[in-house]
């Protein structure tokens, strides 16, 4: 297939297009790389932001069979106080993708969404049915983006299917990528950089209703989720049927889980020092994956906790220096 990957030199990105190349696919990388990187991108990449129509008009005498979409701002908390930022590039320049797609004919679209369409969650796990009420401006830019999605399907016929992420984590099997964000502010990059540069890691609420007081969340390995990237360009262009799924694993691991085990891979002790909750935390959120795994025959194979930290410690050990 040819592949148009937007944002396809950032952290997920980049190692789904490294798994399509891999696979034999032809692929063209669009990115602006405000959050990419340049360095990760291993087939033609076209500089561009999809907030300027004009940009996509470099991508003319290439041809594409389907478009990856990574490309958005993916901060919660920045979203909050920045909302401009977050509507006018998640929808403004998703939209001006999809005007792309449909002046060239190009009929499929993988969609990078998110958990945070849903909020907190009213039942556990998160199936694709819970109501979707987000307590972020991100959550609710992918959500309406999503609804975007949903007419451009119904007026115009281009199919696609929204992927609803949970956390996702780790680095590339072979060491080679993996998460680099600035600002980082997930917790197991944040640890290994606390760790590294000998510093306390703050931990934010200990008092919630659960095993060990911190929050539970559910991890999914990057290479699993690219993979599911993979599985779902393939249903869609078998089925032409458009839908939504969540990745996951299925499985919740708490903070304090999560610290435990950087410990373990790392060989050091963390200075840990206890806060109180962030405004909006929810104390237990994962995934229902079923439909992930009948759909698409999704079964993640390095999601278990230790494959997680240890392939995002190697890749800090070599690459951050």
């Amino acid at each position: 297939m040819k592949v148009l990957v937007t944002g396809g030199a950032g952290y997920i990105g980049s190692i789904t297009v490294k798994q399509l190349l891999e696979a034999g696919n032809d692929v063209t990388v669009f990115d602006n790389l405000s959050q990419g990187h340049k360095e990760t991108v291993s087939c033609p990449l076209v500089i561009g932001d999809l907030l300027k129509k004009e940009d996509l008009l470099k991508l003319n005498g290439y041809s594409f069979d389907a478009v990856i979409h990574f490309a958005a701002y993916t901060l919660a908390g920045e979203s909050m106080q920045n909302p401009e930022k977050y509507f006018r590039n998640n929808i403004l320049g998703g939209l001006n993708l999809l005007e792309y797609m449909k002046e060239h004919k190009i009929p499929f679209i993988i969609f990078s969404s998110t958990c945070a369409i849903y909020g907190t969650p009213e039942k556990i796990p998160v199936t694709e049915e819970e109501s979707k009420k987000p307590e972020s401006v991100y959550g609710e830019s992918k959500l309406m983006f999503e609804t975007v999605l949903r007419w451009y399907d119904r007026l115009f016929g281009i199919k696609y299917i929204n992927l609803r992420y949970f956390n996702a984590c780790g680095g590339s099997i072979d060491g080679s990528l993996g998460e680099e964000h600035s600002p980082e502010t997930h917790i197991i990059p944040v640890a290994m950089q606390a760790l590294r540069a000998n510093r306390p890691f703050s931990l934010f609420g200990t008092d919630y209703p659960t095993k060990d007081g911190t929050c539970i969340r559910d991890y999914i390995h990057v290479e699993d989720l690219a993979t599911a990237h993979i599985q779902a360009l393939e249903k869609l262009q078998t089925t032409k049927e458009s839908d939504s799924i969540n990745l996951g694993t299925g499985i919740g691991y708490s903070n304090r889980e999560i610290l435990d085990m950087v410990q373990k891979v790392s060989g050091k002790m963390l200075s840990i020092i206890e806060v109180s909750r962030r405004l909006g935390d929810p104390p237990i959120v994962y995934a229902d994956n079923n439909k992930a795994k009948s759909v698409l025959g999704f079964s993640p194979r390095y999601s278990d906790l230790e494959s997680i930290v240890r392939t995002a410690w190697d890749w800090q050990m070599k690459h951050k220096q």
